[in-house]
């Protein structure tokens, strides 16, 4: 898969990744605001890993974000099963190097979107920690929706946090087909 965007390329990981991946991840900041799944630290055992298992899902849901031909983060979304199999929780995470640019809200709007079209979804949400105020943002600016605080309902690094829990709905409006793009307001 690869959707060119105007700051960056969402694409398939590919086994050349590997060491930037390692460069990018193997970053504190980072890794304190993803799930414990993404080791600290970030070695190139996990990468190679990381991709290798990437060969194997089906569907492909896990995306690089690549800034000028290198892959300087991630974007994946999970989909639910059974009776919210119309739902994926979606997550990501950028380079330092590369924060405060747009090129998260972009990869995270076309990601979105590609879910609802590819997988006839009607709802893609996110779960940021509280204290990551700039995820909050992106996920703002790319049209999410604040639907609740869940108190006390995460641990990261041995300390009890808050998580934020944001959602993108697709209107409930007669006459879209579900081959149609998802429609957007413009974002805040």
């Amino acid at each position: 898969m690869e959707l060119p965007l105007t700051s960056c390329v969402v694409r398939s990981w590919r086994m050349g990744d590997a060491d930037a991946l390692v460069r990018y991840g193997d970053n504190y900041k980072i890794w304190l605001n993803l799930r414990d799944a993404f080791p600290h630290p970030y070695t190139l055992h996990d990468a190679r890993e990381f991709i290798k298992s990437l060969r194997t899902r089906t569907p492909e849901t896990a995306f690089a974000i690549a800034v000028n031909g290198e892959a300087a983060g991630g974007v994946g979304f999970v989909l639910r099963q059974d009776v919210e199999r119309v739902s994926a929780e979606i997550g990501y995470w950028l380079a330092e190097p590369f924060w405060g640019r747009g090129i998260a809200t972009q990869a995270l709007i076309a990601v979105t979107d590609y879910a609802i079209v590819t997988h006839q979804l009607t709802r893609v949400y996110a779960v940021p920690f509280a204290s990551n105020t700039a995820s909050c943002r992106v996920l703002e600016k790319a049209g999410y929706t604040l639907e609740a605080r869940l108190r006390r309902s995460a641990i990261k690094n041995g300390v009890i946090a808050d998580q934020m829990q944001y959602a993108f709905v697709v209107p409930d409006t007669a006459g879209i087909s579900a081959d149609d793009p998802p429609r957007r307001e413009s974002p805040g």
